[in-house]
């Protein structure tokens, strides 16, 4: 048993992390979607939504040292962090890594989002999607509890919950898209109107 303890260690925490990342997902795209009502959400939805993914994190790393420190399979660092280097299923492992470097990228730019563009926040959380599907991909093809009928389902229903909140998303905004803009709205409307109250203060009274 002391032998096998950073095995051991390895599979759980691999597993927890990827219970939250698809929770954090999950999360998000309930709050984007507006599955929780269109009325004001309180601040904590979305501090959940980054305790979660900040969680993801924490035991990705903690699986990934495992993984290294367990003499079963016995992983060098360049196996776990470069694609398609380990001689143990390189493929399985490759979606592990990548996904790694994804999550990595998702929760910087998360923490520096006051500091860099909306532009660059956005293409970047954007990676949380193909993040989610290696993820998935790593762990049942590369895990050994991925045989595990109990996983297995959780997995799938995790992704067919993911695939439908994004479906949701993506009507939500064709559907802004499609909608014209209100009269007024707009600059030239903003301008119309600072224009047209001016030429009504100067206009002398009747």
């Amino acid at each position: 048993m002391q032998g096998r303890l950073w095995w051991y260690t390895a599979r759980s925490a691999g597993l927890l992390g990827w219970a939250l990342l698809a929770a954090s997902v999950l999360w998000g795209l309930a709050l984007s979607s507006r599955a929780f009502g269109k009325r004001p959400r309180p601040n904590w939805l979305l501090d959940l939504h980054r305790f979660l993914g900040g969680l993801a994190v924490v035991f990705t790393a903690v699986h990934v040292v495992a993984i290294v420190l367990d003499d079963f399979v016995h992983f060098g660092l360049a196996d776990v962090l470069v694609p398609l280097a380990s001689s143990w299923h390189p493929v399985a492992v490759a979606w592990g890594v990548v996904a790694v470097y994804l999550l990595v990228a998702v929760e910087v730019t998360s923490l520096l989002r006051s500091r860099i563009s909306k532009r660059v926040w956005r293409a970047t959380h954007y990676a949380s999607f193909p993040l989610f599907a290696l993820a998935t991909v790593h762990g049942l093809s590369a895990g050994t509890d991925g045989r595990n009928a109990i996983v297995r389902v959780a997995m799938l229903a995790a992704v067919l919950a993911v695939t439908g909140l994004s479906w949701l998303r993506a009507v939500q905004a064709a559907q802004a898209a499609s909608q014209p803009a209100p009269v007024g709205s707009g600059v030239a409307g903003r301008a119309g109107s600072r224009v047209g109250s001016r030429v009504g203060r100067a206009a002398p009274p009747r």
